[in-house]
C-alpha cells in the first residue's frame, strides 16, 4: 500500500479511494511493524487520507517488533476519519 502497488482488489479499491479524496482506515497487525516494515508504516503515517486505529506493541518482551491495533477503537476512528481527523493518541500502550 505504501508503494502504490495494486496487486489485490483491496489495494486497488484503497488506491481509488485515496485518488477520490476519501479516507482509508488502517488497523495494523504485524509481527514486523517495528522492523523492516517500519519504513512502510512511516510512509502511510505521513500520507494524506490514511487514518490509523490506535496501535501499540502487543508483547514488547517476546515480540519486540510486533504491533497491533486496538480494534475496539474502530468506530471512533472511522467517525474521526470522516471528519478528516486522526483519533488521538494514535500510539498507545497496548500490551497485556
Amino acid at each position: 500500500m505504501a508503494n502504490a502497488i495494486t496487486d489485490t482488489p483491496v489495494l486497488m479499491a484503497a488506491k481509488a479511494h485515496v485518488r477520490n479524496g476519501k479516507p482509508i482506515v488502517v488497523g495494523i497487525s504485524s509481527n514486523d511493524g517495528l522492523g523492516l516494515n517500519a519504513k512502510n508504516l512511516a510512509v502511510l503515517l505521513n500520507s494524506k487520507y490514511y487514518y490509523f486505529i490506535p496501535f501499540g506493541q502487543d508483547n514488547p518482551t517476546a515480540k519486540r517488533n510486533s504491533l497491533v491495533a486496538k480494534m475496539e477503537l474502530l468506530i471512533p476512528t472511522v467517525e474521526m476519519a470522516l471528519e478528516g481527523k486522526q483519533l488521538q493518541p494514535m500510539i498507545i500502550e497496548n500490551f497485556k
